[in-house]
């Protein structure tokens, strides 16, 4: 499997099977077979419409697509994306609103870098705008990263997340989704020793593998059941001529999605008919439920070998960072040093990837934080997906986070909620204390006299 060959053989066939799509459907559509009405022919052309956009979105990088939101005054505020630090394996994007002069929450949301591109959290980057100044980390496809550039392992991402953070300044908010929670705590770590000053004022962690053992699943136990040598022969793959990054070791993005695809695959086969049937009845469109999660879904991203490989052996396979033992180049980094950092772990009670346990384990290792600093929550029927982009995230997730953040606002102006709380507290006591004075007032005159 480590040749080129082989990383062009899945192009390959994948552009095949978008040529096909697409021939298919031209040939459907040739005008001169409308004088014979035929619904073999819609059939065929609504096969060649799906296949051809579902095998071109795996090599399409998905735009952001946000869209303006109503500001308080009640003017449009329109969003664009800024690069704030630009590197060679990721960049620093701020989503920039037009118009907005009042200060907001500022948060850095680290995306994962799992086969996805960061935009999967699209929705949770629109539901947090309105009420945050955002960041987001935004990985490169390795297939399109020179040799020359060097190696990416979870040693060098956790130092991009050292170097973010330590920009952004201490008034940040940190939200790690998904894979990159446990090095996000060891981040935050690494600062509390190495530069104390920079660390943010809150980390929330989503549905991450802090502990994979505390809670296995399928996803865990494949770690388990090979060896790094089975692992590397049978997942990594060399970038071919196609794209800049020929000749770098990578996990392919491909190869990745078959991973997904095969968990569930009668579901996505049924996905799939059903949308067929749709456009040949004419039911679909260009933005329906089917095409808008499928277009992320399959939009897919290499990662590098060694980022891949030194995952699953020191996340999954030894457990460092669950033991407290991960270290960068060659030096412990100590997660108990964390003693000012407000940290909170979010997971879902149905999550069939990090299921509950693997998350909350941060809030052990934060053996210097305070209680009454530490925070978590299980969300009762969510799956993975929705404890960041879901209804369980709109209606109950967010909120919380958004609190949590404003509890610990300790080095901005006064957060909302926590403004909010002091006012309600000053209104009652006033309230109170107006009430007792009325309880000292005379009745009436005659009592009086």
């Amino acid at each position: 499997m480590r040749f080129m060959a082989s990383y062009d053989m899945m192009e390959t066939i994948r552009n095949t099977n978008q040529w096909l799509g697409a021939s298919t459907l031209a040939m459907a559509s040739y005008p001169a077979f409308s004088m014979f009405p035929n619904p073999a022919l819609q059939w065929m052309g609504a096969w060649g419409e799906v296949t051809e956009r579902a095998f071109s979105r795996m090599v399409t990088k998905p735009d952001w697509n946000i869209p303006p939101f109503v500001g308080a005054n009640g003017t449009d505020r329109l969003v664009y994306e800024d690069i704030e630090l630009k590197g060679d394996f990721g960049d620093l994007l701020h989503f920039r609103v037009q118009g907005r002069t009042e200060k907001r929450r500022k948060v850095l949301l680290v995306a994962p870098m799992s086969g996805h591109y960061a935009t999967l959290l699209r929705s949770t980057v629109i539901s947090l705008l309105p009420d945050c100044d955002l960041y987001i980390t935004d990985w490169h496809n390795a297939r399109d990263i020179p040799v020359s550039a060097g190696k990416f392992d979870v040693e060098d991402y956790t130092m991009y997340l050292v170097d973010y953070i330590r920009h952004l300044g201490p008034d940040t908010h940190v939200i790690a989704v998904c894979q990159p929670a446990p090095l996000a705590l060891v981040a935050t770590a690494f600062l509390a020793e190495e530069d104390p000053a920079a660390q943010p004022s809150s980390l929330t962690l989503i549905g991450g593998p802090i502990d994979p053992s505390a809670a296995p699943t399928e996803v865990t136990d494949f770690g388990h059941s090979v060896t790094m040598g089975q692992l590397e022969q049978s997942m990594i793959q060399q970038v071919g001529f196609k794209y800049k990054g020929v000749g770098r070791m990578v996990y392919p993005g491909l190869l990745q999605l078959s991973s997904f695809i095969s968990m569930n695959a009668e579901t996505h086969k049924k996905a799939f008919m059903d949308q067929i049937n749709r456009v040949a009845n004419g039911d679909a469109h260009e933005h329906d439920k089917h095409n808008k999660f499928y277009d992320e879904y399959l939009s897919v991203m290499d990662m590098t070998a060694e980022f891949y490989l030194s995952t699953v052996d020191r996340v999954f396979k030894n457990g460092e960072i669950a033991n407290n033992e991960f270290t960068i180049k060659g030096k412990k980094v100590d997660i108990g040093k964390i003693t000012t950092v407000a940290v909170k772990t979010v997971e879902g009670s149905k999550d069939d990837i990090s299921a509950p346990g693997q998350c909350i384990a941060a809030l052990a290792l934060c053996s210097g934080v305070p209680d009454e600093k530490k925070a978590s929550h299980v969300e009762e029927g969510a799956g993975h997906y929705g404890i960041f982009a879901g209804k369980s995230w709109r209606n109950n997730i967010r909120p919380m986070v958004l609190d949590f953040i404003d509890d610990n606002e300790v080095r901005t102006p006064p957060g909302y909620r926590v403004k909010k709380a002091a006012d309600a507290k000053a209104a009652s006591a006033k309230s109170k204390a107006d009430k007792s004075a009325d309880k000292k007032k005379p009745a009436n005159k005659n009592a009086a006299a």
